[in-house]
C-alpha cells in the first residue's frame, strides 16, 4: 500500500536563509534563489522524481519531455507556495492578491452557527487558505501531522503572526480526536486534508483518474459522525502574485446505525471528494504535491 512516511524534506538553515531573503529583499529575489534549490532537488531526490514522473506520464498522460518540464514547474511552484506562505504568515510585505469563489458557503456555516468541516488536499496552498479564512470572523482549527523536525517547527513558531488559527496536531495517542470533537461542539470550523495517510491508518480503495488509489477514511468519517456541513476547499496559485480560493457547496451526510449502510455513506463521501479533487487537478496539474507513489501498484 502506498503511504506517506510522515516527514517532509528540508532543513532549518534553508528556511532561515529564505526568511532573511524575504525580510530584506522580498519575494522576487527569493523566487530567483529558489531556481537553484529546484535543480538540487531534481538531481538529488530520485524517489520524489520517480513518483512525479509517474504522475505526469502514466496518470495524466503527458509525453516524456512534457513530463520533465512539468516536474520542474511543479517543484518551482511548490517552492513559491512555501515562500508565499512564510511571507504572509510572518507579516512580510507582499503584492499577493486573492479571489474567493464559494465563500458564501463557508459564511453560511458561521451565520447558521453550525460550525463545519473543510476538506482539502496537498494541492495548491492549503495553509494560506486557513490564514485567509479569518475573513469569516470565527475560530479556524487546522489539523496537521505532527511529523516535522522539531527545530523547524520551533523556528517557524517564533516568526508566525497568526492568532486566530488553532493548530491541532495528529498524534499517536489520538488526543487530536478530542480536540476536533470539542471544536465541533463549540460550532467552530475544522480544516484538514483528505488525501494523505500514514502506515496503519484506515483506508478505502477508490478509483482516482482511472487507477486504484488508497484514501484515508478518517476525515470523511468525521463528516458523517458529527453531521456537520462539509465543503471541499482548495487555494490555488494562478499567477506569480495571485491566488484563487474554491469552496464547494455544502453537503451533509447521515451516520446510519447499520454498519453496511454506514460504509456506503463513507464511500459516497470519499467519491464526492475525489470528483472535486480531480476537477482541480485537471485545471492545475502542476500543483499536486504528494511526492510518493500515490497510486496502487498494478
Amino acid at each position: 500500500m502506498s503511504s506517506w512516511h510522515g516527514k517532509s524534506r528540508g532543513g532549518v538553515w534553508g528556511y532561515k536563509f529564505f526568511t532573511v531573503v524575504l525580510k530584506n529583499l522580498g519575494l522576487s529575489f527569493a523566487y530567483f534563489f529558489l531556481r537553484f534549490v529546484v535543480i538540487y532537488f531534481i538531481l538529488f531526490s530520485p524517489k520524489s522524481l520517480k513518483s512525479s514522473f509517474h504522475y505526469f506520464y502514466s496518470i495524466l498522460g503527458y509525453n516524456k519531455i512534457q513530463s520533465v518540464v512539468k516536474i520542474f514547474k511543479n517543484y518551482f511552484i511548490f517552492g513559491q507556495i512555501l515562500l508565499d506562505k512564510a511571507a504572509i504568515m510572518s507579516g512580510f510585505k507582499t503584492n499577493l492578491t486573492f479571489d474567493f469563489e464559494g465563500e458564501e458557503h463557508l459564511r453560511k456555516m458561521v451565520e447558521d452557527k453550525t460550525g463545519g468541516l473543510l476538506i482539502s488536499a496537498h494541492i495548491g496552498n492549503f495553509e494560506i487558505a486557513g490564514y485567509l479564512l479569518k475573513r469569516l470572523n470565527t475560530k479556524i482549527n487546522i489539523v496537521i501531522f505532527d511529523a516535522e523536525h522539531q527545530q523547524i517547527k520551533q523556528y517557524f513558531s517564533d516568526i508566525l503572526l497568526i492568532k486566530h488559527v488553532n493548530v491541532i496536531l495528529i498524534k499517536n495517542d489520538f488526543s487530536h480526536v478530542y480536540e476536533i470533537s470539542n471544536a465541533f461542539k463549540n460550532k467552530e470550523i475544522v480544516c484538514l486534508h483528505g488525501d494523505r495517510f500514514v502506515e496503519g491508518s484506515k483506508t478505502i480503495l477508490c478509483n482516482f483518474f482511472g487507477r486504484e488509489a488508497y484514501f484515508p477514511t478518517g476525515p470523511f468519517y468525521l463528516a458523517a459522525k458529527f453531521k456537520v456541513p462539509v465543503s471541499f476547499v482548495f487555494a490555488m496559485k494562478e499567477t506569480k502574485n495571485h491566488y484563487h480560493f474554491y469552496g464547494s457547496s455544502l453537503r451533509r451526510f447521515e451516520y446510519p446505525a447499520n454498519l453496511i449502510k454506514r460504509n456506503e455513506v463513507l464511500t459516497g463521501i470519499v467519491n464526492d471528494y475525489i470528483l472535486e479533487l480531480e476537477k482541480i487537478i485537471k485545471k492545475y496539474p502542476e500543483q499536486w504535491f504528494n511526492y510518493y507513489m500515490f497510486w496502487k501498484k498494478s
